[in-house]
């Protein structure tokens, strides 16, 4: 049965961590009592919230939650959740206002496993980067039974890397871009976002337009605040122009998807990691 799309809805609290009530209201199906009716008899379930738990009692608190929205009515509270935490013993390892995480995915309809991926948050904008697999590697977990011993493991093996995600934060706030340089970074941003299957672009929003500062700390010319300029304004959307095709005037939305979300930013990060390699 279909019925409409269900909102999408997501929390980060910046100063505290969430609590399960919390988590619940923003991502009802990490606390689903059973798999989706349709998955494998394979499949080995294990509640998210045991995961949750698990990662809280080893010292990981959850900041940020969200779920995928779904026309499926009877998948509402299986699909595909987002959990971000913070480790106090990472936190030190911050640069600025930027803060090491863990990423958690999965799902209880048997279309994701456990992903666990490197993040980092930036306090000044709320903004979610996740690290791309050149930095700092993901680690998928099957839903096989020891899931919550494999995430533990898998945590602190990414927690180990976390440095290397850190001194690259630390490296593009030493690179400045030269206008054109900047130019070409949100010309690939502007692909990123826009391109379709076929690399055909169809928007009258520009590349220039991604370079955008919405806030005075992002006005310089380094490697990282060209990155969160740029970041910023292809996922938080809000970017608006003229289409002269219609004869009105467009606005992009707000990236909200997991999938998308996650694709674009590890995207993102590569282009600012081949950049900064341009400067070496």
């Amino acid at each position: 049965m279909r019925s409409t799309i269900m909102p999408h809805y997501s929390i980060r609290n910046t100063k505290t961590p969430l609590t399960l009530d919390q988590i619940r209201a923003a991502a009802p199906s990490a606390f689903a009592a059973e798999p989706y009716h349709k998955t494998s008899s394979r499949y080995a379930y294990i509640p998210t919230v045991n995961v949750i738990e698990g990662m809280m009692k080893a010292g990981f608190q959850p900041f940020a939650a969200s779920q995928s929205r779904t026309s499926i009515e009877d998948k509402r509270a299986h699909t595909k959740h987002m959990i971000r935490f913070r480790s106090p013993d990472v936190a030190v390892a911050k640069v600025g206002d930027v803060f090491p995480e863990l990423v958690l995915i999965n799902s209880h309809d048997g279309t994701s496993a456990y992903k666990l991926m490197a993040g980092l948050f930036r306090l000044a904008c709320t903004n979610g980067l996740i690290v791309s697999d050149s930095m700092i590697g993901t680690v998928n977990i099957k839903h096989t039974g020891k899931v919550i011993e494999e995430v533990a493991s898998g945590s602190v093996e990414l927690v180990e890397h976390m440095p290397e995600a850190v001194d690259a934060v630390a490296r593009w706030q030493q690179i400045q871009l030269s206008q054109a340089e900047q130019q070409i970074f949100a010309e690939a941003a502007h692909v990123v976002r826009f391109a379709d299957s076929e690399g055909k672009i169809e928007t009258p929003i520009q590349p220039k337009q991604l370079l955008r500062v919405r806030r005075s700390d992002d006005s310089r010319a380094d490697l990282w605040s060209v990155f969160n300029r740029v970041q910023e304004n292809v996922v938080k959307g809000g970017v608006s122009a003229y289409d002269s095709t219609t004869h009105r005037r467009v606005s992009t939305r707000e990236i909200k998807g997991i999938d998308q979300d996650v694709k674009l930013n590890r995207a993102l990060w590569t282009l600012g990691q081949k950049m900064a390699e341009l400067h070496n």
